[in-house]
């Protein structure tokens, strides 16, 4: 499995519609996605059970504080996009409450806003190094995170400044 989290400020920022509220400032969940063992690549749509609306209300509250919607606001809409692309592969394993709860369970144990926050890597505008950033990671996790960037859109495109917004946390 790939866990993914992502920082809501860039993903509102990267976007041509603005997001439907102020973004939330700690990483998010993105997915939790079966892989074919390589380091980018997942596996999607498998065949399955699709979403269906009967989580417990205990998790889904949970949920909406670790894996909301931040680009719409509506939670389920996301939930099952990310149940009926990614979890369906993982049915085998995982039943959809249980792929959630994991999910959820994961996103504590190793949440990325605390990692970075106690390396005193806040996220402040300051400048940082993939190093500086993977180094806390990989110290917690014990694995060896992949960090997605975004190109700054406050820069103009033909701007040859070398750094990017932090998007996505993946190990």
């Amino acid at each position: 499995f790939q866990f993914v989290q992502q920082w809501p400020p860039t993903t509102c920022a990267v976007r041509n519609n603005p997001c439907y509220q102020n973004p939330p400032s700690i990483f998010t969940i993105h997915g939790l996605w079966p892989s074919n063992y390589s380091k980018y690549s997942w596996v999607v749509n498998c065949p399955g059970t699709l979403f269906s609306n009967s989580l417990s209300p205990r998790i889904e509250t949970k949920l909406k504080v670790s894996w909301p919607n931040v680009e719409s606001g509506n939670d389920t809409d996301f939930w099952a996009r990310e149940w009926n692309k990614h979890g369906t592969c993982s049915e085998h394993t995982l039943k959809q409450e249980q792929y959630f709860r994991r999910s959820h369970d994961i996103w504590k144990a190793y949440n990325i806003t605390n990692i970075l926050k106690n390396a005193q890597i806040l996220p402040n505008g300051a400048k940082w190094d993939y190093s500086d950033i993977v180094s806390p990671i990989k110290i917690v996790t014990r694995k060896m995170p992949a960090l997605r960037c975004k190109p700054d859109p406050t820069l103009p495109k033909n701007n040859s400044m070398s750094y990017q917004l932090l998007h996505e946390v993946v190990f």
